[in-house]
């Protein structure tokens, strides 16, 4: 590709002449002060920005350097910052690590070194926007609006590939939210009846007494207010496919209807006399126990047997492993895009409360949050509490007892328990774990000083979640 584009945000025009050449393998764009990154920024999109702290009206400060951060990131929140200050060193490098910067160099800085940081940040730089893009495209799979790996699921899929070309009835088991009607539609559509008609309807949305004409359809005068004849759902779907959602609350007078279409492929309008012959695949779902409801009498058994001729049983979101992270991701992703907003993840509190979360309303439900979260998220990562969510109770408990009602105190804890669990995952491997925080290892090195954690005493490989499938 041709060259990246380094955004050096320096007021000492010699220092940045001698960058502009330093950095023969970037494209380096020069800036002076807030404004012209700002502008530069906006018209050149740089994938890097190297940025001095010390800028006017505040050269000797760092005032006007860490607002010239925060606008940038305001811009930006993927573009990686290195920032470069010789001013109270140790102070300013926690605090720009702190405020999003991607690293920390000392000045005077060694070119070597720079162009080190540089390229590991391009580096990063890379791997989200390929993680973003794999996220947001399209996965292959056998059915149209599932996303999953779960084997369950899988196997699932590959049944309804195999069902969907034979007329079968099927009922589909699951608690609400886990996807039925996605699985009813792929049915249909992968099936000979695609070109026709796909009808849902939810017996359990509709009141009783109306319930009956919906489904059938009624004649004129067939009740007060019947002033023309209509036709019903099934009469509507003929040809296609009828998807009758929430069927264990059909009252007990209809299921003796249904039950004979079933039987004899004809129904009759409400008020009509005369059997009509529809051509209607039905498939069926209910998240109760329709064998429980069947033994006590509010279920016909004989209805049962015809429905049940294929019982697909769909598992919670609560029992499908990773697709919980699956999901909310390529959600995640959907949602930015729609709602241009910039995010780069879920921040580590959120991937530990998604996991954690026993989802009753399953996918239904992990969507909604997502999306409000899209919403509402004020940085560049997604917390649990934009997500309406805690994090597991074992460390809720542990924090509540130790920082109290601390804001301070919490936020050091948050992000000593963050370095922990990256040092955890990465084996005790300080590379590993910096490139999980999205830092350099000399920025670990002065976190794990600050927060009294042990340096390893042995690096052992661990694997890598951004080159993961």
């Amino acid at each position: 590709m041709s060259k990246p584009k380094l955004l050096v945000v320096e007021d000492d025009e010699g220092l940045a002449m001698q960058y502009k050449w330093g950095f023969p393998a970037w494209r380096v764009v020069l800036a002076s002060d807030r404004a012209t990154a700002e502008a530069a920024a906006r018209r050149e999109k740089p994938h890097v920005v190297l940025l001095d702290l010390g800028l006017p009206p505040d050269p000797e400060g760092v005032s006007e350097g860490f607002a010239t951060l925060a606008a940038l990131r305001q811009l930006s929140p993927t573009m990686p910052i290195v920032v470069s200050s010789g001013q109270d060193q140790r102070a300013n490098m926690l605090r720009a690590v702190a405020l999003g910067a991607y690293d920390f160099c000392p000045k005077p800085a060694d070119l070597g070194v720079l162009r080190i940081v540089l390229d590991r940040a391009l580096r990063l730089r890379m791997l989200e926007e390929e993680n973003q893009r794999l996220a947001a495209a399209p996965r292959a799979s056998p059915i149209q609006g599932i996303l999953t790996a779960d084997e369950r699921m899988l196997a699932i899929c590959r049944q309804i590939e195999r069902l969907a070309s034979v007329a079968v009835p099927v009922l589909l088991l699951g608690e609400s939210g886990t996807g039925k009607e996605a699985l009813a539609r792929a049915l249909h559509h992968m099936g000979p009846r695609a070109d026709k008609p796909f009808i849902a309807i939810n017996a359990a949305a509709i009141p009783e007494t109306l319930l009956e004409a919906e489904l059938f359809g009624h004649e004129k005068g067939a009740f007060t207010g019947a002033i023309r004849q209509v036709i019903g759902k099934f009469e509507q779907a003929n040809g296609g496919t009828l998807f009758l959602d929430e069927i264990g609350d059909l009252p007990l007078a209809l299921q003796a209807k249904l039950l004979r279409f079933l039987e004899e492929r004809t129904i009759e309008r409400l008020g009509g006399r005369t059997p009509i012959s529809v051509d209607v695949r039905l498939v069926s779902a209910t998240n109760q126990p329709l064998e429980q409801r069947a033994a006590e009498g509010l279920f016909r058994p004989d209805l049962l047997y015809r429905l049940n001729a294929v019982t697909v049983r769909i598992p919670p979101l609560r029992d499908r492993g990773q697709d919980v992270l699956l999901l909310a991701r390529a959600f995640l992703a959907r949602d930015a895009r729609e709602f241009g907003r910039r995010l780069r993840g879920f921040d580590p509190s959120a991937e530990a409360a998604l996991l954690a979360y026993p989802w009753p309303g399953n996918v239904r439900e992990l969507q909604n949050r997502v999306r409000r979260a899209v919403l509402m998220s004020e940085g560049p990562f997604v917390s649990a509490l934009d997500l309406e969510l805690e994090a597991p109770a074992e460390a809720a408990k542990d924090e509540a007892a130790e920082t109290g009602f601390d804001l301070r105190l919490a936020r050091l804890r948050a992000e000593r328990e963050t370095i922990q669990k990256a040092l955890a995952h990465a084996g005790g491997s300080l590379t590993q774990a910096a490139r999980l925080l999205g830092i350099s290892r000399p920025t670990l090195y002065a976190l794990l000083e600050t927060h009294g954690i042990a340096v390893p005493k042995a690096e052992t490989p661990a694997t890598d979640p951004l080159g993961a499938a």
